[in-house]
C-alpha cells in the first residue's frame, strides 16, 4: 500500500504548504536536535504498558494483521489507563502507538481495528514526524525561542495541515474496515457507549455534514465565523469526517483498493477459524488468537 493509493488531495496540498514555509526544514531539524522525542518516549516507556504476544495478547493481536495489510514496520503498541477514549502515535527514530483503557472499554473489535488502522495510516502517510512537531510547537515552543514572529502562522498552518491528515487516516481505517466502521468510531467519540448510539443513523448524521457546509460557506460572516471556530483544532468536526469518510466509500477509487486486497488475501493461507490471512510462521492466529 502506498500513500498515493488514498491520501486526501487536502492533506497533500496542505502538506505541501507547510514545506514550503521558510525555515521550516531547519526548524524540524533543530526539534530533532533537542531531545524532545527521546524524552517522551523514555516517559511513554516508564508509565504505560507495552503489549505483546506475552502482554495482553488480546489486545495486541489486532495490531500485526492491519501493519500486514497496509505494509509498514509494526510500530511499538502502549496501554495507558486513562478512562478517556483516545488514540496515538508518536515518535520518528521508535515510532509507537498508544491507546487508553478507555477507548477498549468503548469499541466493538471491528472499532477498535478501524481506530488502529487510523493509526497506522499516519504511519504509512509519513505524518507522524510533523504531528509530533506540531505538538510541541502548539505546546509553546517560542518559550525557547525557535520560532519568533513565526510562531503564529506556524501554529495554523500546522493545525490546518493536522485536520486535512486525519481525513487522508480515515480513509486507511477504511480500507482495513469500513466507511460504515469508521462512522461507528465516530459515534461513539462523539455520542458515547455503544449501548447509547449502536443504532445511529449514519447517513442523516452524514447529513449533518452537508448542513454544516451550508451554514459554513452562506456569506463571508458564516465562513470567517466558522474559520475562527474550528482554528485551534487539531481534528475536523466529527460530521464533516462521516460524510467525507462515507462518499469516498462509494468511489472507485475505493471500490477498486477493496478488490485488490481481496484479490491478495485469497492468495495467501487463511486461519481455518475466522477465514483471515495468516502467515505460515505463525503459532496462533493474531485475528481471533486460534491456534494455528
Amino acid at each position: 500500500m502506498k500513500p498515493t493509493d488514498f491520501i486526501h488531495p487536502e492533506d497533500a496540498a496542505a502538506l505541501r504548504q507547510i514545506e514550503s514555509i521558510p525555515g521550516f526544514p531547519a526548524l524540524v531539524k533543530k526539534f530533532m536536535a533537542l531531545g524532545y522525542e527521546q524524552l517522551q518516549y523514555g516517559i511513554n516507556m516508564a508509565t504505560n504498558i507495552r503489549l505483546s504476544e506475552t502482554q495482553l495478547p488480546q489486545i495486541y493481536k489486532h495490531l500485526p494483521p492491519i501493519c500486514k495489510l497496509l505494509g509498514i514496520k509494526e510500530p511499538e503498541f502502549y496501554l495507558q489507563m486513562d478512562p478517556t477514549p483516545n488514540a496515538w502515535t508518536s515518535g520518528d527514530s521508535k515510532i509507537y502507538i498508544v491507546v487508553t483503557s478507555g477507548l477498549i472499554d468503548m469499541m466493538s473489535d471491528e472499532e477498535f481495528d478501524a481506530v488502529l488502522a487510523h493509526e497506522c495510516g499516519h504511519i504509512l502517510c509519513r505524518h507522524v514526524l510533523y504531528h509530533t512537531v506540531a505538538s510541541y510547537i502548539l505546546d509553546g515552543a517560542d518559550r525557547i525561542g525557535l520560532l519568533g514572529n513565526l510562531t503564529v502562522p506556524i501554529q495554523y498552518a500546522m493545525l490546518y495541515w493536522m485536520r486535512k491528515s486525519e481525513l487522508s487516516c480515515d480513509r486507511a481505517a477504511a480500507i482495513v474496515t469500513s466507511p460504515e466502521i469508521v462512522s461507528s468510531v465516530m459515534a461513539r467519540l462523539s455520542g458515547g457507549p455503544r449501548q447509547i448510539t449502536k443504532n445511529i443513523n449514519l447517513a442523516e448524521w452524514a447529513q449533518q455534514g452537508e448542513q454544516y457546509e451550508s451554514i459554513r460557506t452562506d456569506g463571508l460572516w458564516n465562513k470567517a465565523l466558522q474559520i475562527y471556530a474550528i482554528s485551534n483544532m487539531s481534528h475536523p468536526f466529527s460530521a464533516i469526517r462521516v460524510r467525507e469518510i462515507l462518499r469516498w466509500g462509494q468511489s472507485e477509487q475505493y471500490r477498486n483498493i477493496k478488490k485488490s486486497i481481496s484479490q491478495k488475501l485469497l492468495s495467501g493461507p487463511i486461519c481455518p477459524h475466522c477465514g483471515n490471512q495468516v502467515e505460515s510462521n505463525w503459532r496462533f492466529c493474531f485475528n481471533c488468537g486460534a491456534k494455528l
